[in-house]
């Protein structure tokens, strides 16, 4: 729910008043799970290339932002952190998982350094929409720091939350934020299911399967047996 996002941005310092100015991006965070003196750290490079090896699927997280509440368009020049700007926020999202049945629960993983999140803990909800195999060119263009993600993309409200809801996706998810926890330089964000649906028929509008994502590397599903 909203009220638990702001209860979140509290707790991190950042503004959650409805006046003109915007929530910050939270700063990377200096975070070790090990001291100095102890085994080193994984490396990074070492620690993509391993766990690129898990092919996942491919998301468009989404939400309506409600700006500051005063109409004030952006941040003034010099100041940091993400305009508070009213208007559809949405980045690339693959690590989206299904997490509880009962009560219904989904969750992604976003970076604290993420400009996009800021907006979607402002409004509170959010729209995970399912890419299919066709969608490349979309997943591309969300994946873009700064740029107008959402010009020449159609799409709709959803039912509950008023997120958008992208044309042509396979399938979405529509949800409020339930809670929100801390996982080293990411945040894990817990979202409450309150629609959810798909577009066309199995063998329909998602016939050629999911977008799938491997060793950085865009594909598509095939399956073994016909």
């Amino acid at each position: 729910m909203a009220a638990t996002a702001v209860r979140y941005l509290r707790s991190v310092g950042a503004p959650t008043s409805t006046g003109p100015t915007p929530v910050d991006p939270l700063p990377r965070p200096d975070l070790r799970a090990v001291a100095e003196d102890e085994r080193a750290p994984v490396d990074p490079a070492e620690f993509r290339r391993v766990l690129g090896h898990f092919a996942s699927g491919v998301t468009l997280v989404t939400a309506h932002d409600p700006g500051d509440g005063d109409g004030t368009p952006e941040r003034p020049a010099g100041q940091r952190g993400t305009a508070a700007q009213e208007g559809p926020a949405g980045f690339a999202c693959q690590s989206f998982a299904s997490l509880s049945l009962d009560p219904p629960l989904v969750a992604f993983m976003v970076a604290r350094t993420s400009t996009t999140w800021p907006r979607i803990a402002r409004a509170g909800a959010f729209c995970v929409n399912v890419l299919g195999a066709d969608q490349e060119a979309l997943c591309r263009n969300f994946a873009v720091s700064g740029a107008d993600k959402f010009a020449g993309v159609a799409y709709e409200a959803a039912p509950v939350t008023g997120s958008p809801l992208l044309d042509g996706v396979p399938a979405w998810i529509d949800c409020r934020i339930h809670a929100v926890h801390t996982g080293g330089d990411h945040l894990i964000v817990v979202g409450r299911v309150k629609a959810l649906g798909t577009s066309g028929t199995p063998n329909s509008a998602d016939a050629d399967g999911p977008l799938l994502f491997h060793r950085g590397r865009f594909g598509r599903f095939e399956s073994f047996s016909r």
